[in-house]
């Protein structure tokens, strides 16, 4: 695999409008593979944030074609703009292609979505979902909100977790998104 590899960079939170070092090129497609995500993920800054969760709704995620010449370069610029440890990669960056059977989670849709935009390679985040310092745990809705409303929220920490649900492109139209947003008054903004 050469320098003109074509090497996607799937995308449904943060990533998409503050990018910061991660090596785009151009802007996010609106057309990515349909996954399960969903606001399950606990962040040391207070945010909830969204992740593949297997078994929940199918939404649209978000593409990006990256700077980058192979699929070890992509996986490691990843990495880093996640603050994902060099050790965590194989566990917490997804990939295509794939010489072992587990390369991240919905590993089985990004195939035919790769082929059909004539890809050679596809990475994306598989962090797990966590909450309250477990990982693995899947909050409910009413977790969260009880979470964001609890007084011992710090109010920069809840100003950032509004910011994380307002920002995230309108595609990604959750079932926890949609009830933050109503029972928080929350409102969204137009990012892409």
């Amino acid at each position: 695999m050469g320098n003109n590899m074509q090497i996607a960079c799937l995308g449904w939170g943060s990533l998409v409008w503050d990018p910061r070092e991660l090596p785009i090129r151009g802007i996010w497609f609106e057309d990515g593979p349909f996954l399960p995500i969903e606001y399950a993920r606990q962040s040391k800054d207070g945010r909830i944030t969204l992740v593949i969760v297997e078994g929940r709704t199918l939404v649209r995620s978000l593409w990006t074609l990256l700077n980058c010449n192979d699929l070890t370069g992509a996986k490691k610029a990843l990495a880093d703009r996640e603050g994902i440890k060099e050790d965590d990669i194989p566990k917490d960056i997804g990939f295509w292609p794939s010489d072992d059977k587990k390369s991240g989670k919905c590993t089985d849709s990004i195939p035919l979505w790769a082929k059909s935009h004539s890809l050679d390679a596809v990475v994306w985040t598989n962090l797990p979902p966590r909450f309250d310092g477990i990982n693995g745990k899947i909050p409910t809705v009413d977790e969260i909100l009880n979470y964001f409303n609890s007084s011992l929220m710090p109010i920069e920490k809840r100003r950032l977790a509004e910011e994380y649900i307002t920002k995230t492109p309108p595609q990604i139209d959750t079932e926890y998104r949609r009830e933050m947003i109503l029972r928080l008054n929350w409102i969204t903004r137009r990012t892409c």
